[in-house]
């Protein structure tokens, strides 16, 4: 008996030590308490010493990449539906841009409550949730393409709560399977964003030449859903979502979180204003839709691209000085480049520099979160920071609802007038770097 005892003993042991790291993450949450930020960050890297570094997180990865395509490639192909909408005389662009702006920014609108829907439900139910709103709102579009208050509610309101669901779930489920690789994890999946919208910008204007406006919804809502609920099945988590409070308000108390709050913030001002007004600006000079479309595709390639690079360059120089890199570099773009964009030519380079670092900023910020403050607390972390990013997407909204820019739009359609305008929305570029020079100097650098 005393040897059968000391083998079952053993097993046992063996079958503990198998299941230390998977209850370890549980274990510390239970024991540490929610105000305690050194404790939470304690527990998140003894979790990263066990994440599997790929193994099913690849394909959370791969199902993370097709809800991107569709929740960002359609925000960043809306600058095609504007010029339609504008040439079947819907409304100004004034007004137009306007519903792509608010779809963007109920994003940040939603993101501490989809941050606890997470929590609640889990990141697959999230994905599932907002796939769905997204397929459904595309399809009701179909039926007011021609009423501006519909498209107010389902491009805009609606779609951008979908947008939300996704943005939140990509932002929250790669960091559990990945620590050394999160950076190539962030970026592979919002790099699908990019190479979507690449593809959505041409597709949409082909489409609506061939079938228009109304038919052009109905597919794109039916492909988002076809192809987006399995995928979104898919994603799991690997532990559940630590439960918190709405807002960690302890968090504001750590100066490299206000650092990258704020530079966050300066930084989505002049995101959002390429690739809605591409098309048109390539109009307002004598290019054709088809060239417009396809300098929003260079756009929204590129992009892709740097989401890619950037979250390569996260895990090798760290994630704080790539996000300073982009930053830069965005900011050099919008103010060597865009001055003399009054051709194709220079156009193209610009919408391939300035694509390349854009897109970096999303698969930056992820890993940078997660890397500075834990990935114990990304939802609730990432919730608080996307919010802030609010006043930079209704930048665009912004400007149109300035009267100067208004009259101009409307009474002029020159290239000029819409360089203006442009170059007015991106001049906040600059500022961000200033921001984000700041919070290089504080932040924890090589994270």
């Amino acid at each position: 008996m005393g040897p059968q005892k000391t083998t079952t003993e053993a097993a046992e042991l063996k079958s503990a030590h198998n299941n230390t790291h998977t209850h370890d993450y549980r274990e510390t949450h239970d024991r540490a308490p929610a105000s305690d930020v050194d404790s939470i960050l304690e527990a998140s890297r003894a979790a990263d010493t066990a994440v599997p570094e790929g193994g099913y997180g690849w394909v959370v990865v791969a199902g993370l990449t097709v809800v991107a395509w569709w929740n960002v490639g359609t925000s960043y192909s809306w600058g095609v539906i504007q010029v339609a909408l504008i040439r079947e005389d819907v409304s100004p662009a004034s007004t137009l841009s306007f519903v792509g702006s608010l779809s963007a920014a109920m994003v940040s609108a939603m993101a501490l409550a989809n941050a606890r829907v997470i929590r609640r439900v889990g990141v697959r139910w999230s994905a599932l949730l907002g796939i769905s709103i997204l397929g459904i709102s595309e399809i009701a579009c179909s039926f007011l393409v021609r009423n501006i208050i519909g498209l107010f509610f389902t491009a805009g309101l609606i779609l951008g709560i979908g947008k939300s669901h996704c943005t939140m779930t990509q932002a929250t489920a790669p960091p559990q399977y990945f620590h050394r690789k999160r950076g190539l994890a962030n970026g592979i999946v919002v790099a699908g964003g990019g190479f979507g919208g690449a593809v959505i910008s041409v597709a949409l204007n082909a489409l609506i030449e061939k079938v228009g406006l109304d038919w052009t919804y109905r597919v794109l809502g039916l492909s988002t859903i076809v192809t987006g609920l399995p995928a979104a099945w898919l994603v799991k988590e690997r532990y559940p979502v630590r439960p918190s409070g709405f807002i960690e308000w302890r968090l504001f108390k750590d100066l490299n979180f206000v650092l990258i709050l704020l530079a966050g913030a300066a930084a989505t001002f002049p995101l959002l204003v390429p690739p809605f007004f591409i098309p048109l600006y390539g109009q307002s000079i004598g290019l054709s839709s088809r060239v417009g479309a396809a300098l929003l595709a260079a756009f929204n390639f590129s992009s892709a691209v740097g989401r890619i690079l950037c979250g390569q360059m996260c895990d090798m120089i760290g994630a704080v000085n790539t996000l300073f890199v982009s930053l830069l570099i965005t900011a050099l773009s919008m103010l060597v480049i865009w001055p003399f964009s009054t051709t194709f030519a220079p156009l193209l380079a610009f919408s391939i520099v300035n694509g390349l670092s854009n897109g970096g900023f999303f698969s930056i910020m992820p890993t940078v979160v997660g890397n500075v403050f834990g990935s114990a607390r990304v939802s609730v972390a990432m919730g608080m920071i996307v919010t802030s990013w609010g006043a930079g997407y209704l930048m665009v909204i912004d400007v149109h609802l300035d009267a100067k820019f208004t009259y101009v739009l409307n009474t002029d359609d020159s290239f000029r007038a819409h360089r203006s305008l442009v170059t007015y929305s991106m001049l906040t570029a600059d500022r961000r770097t200033d921001i984000g020079h700041i919070g290089r100097q504080f932040c924890i650098l090589g994270q």
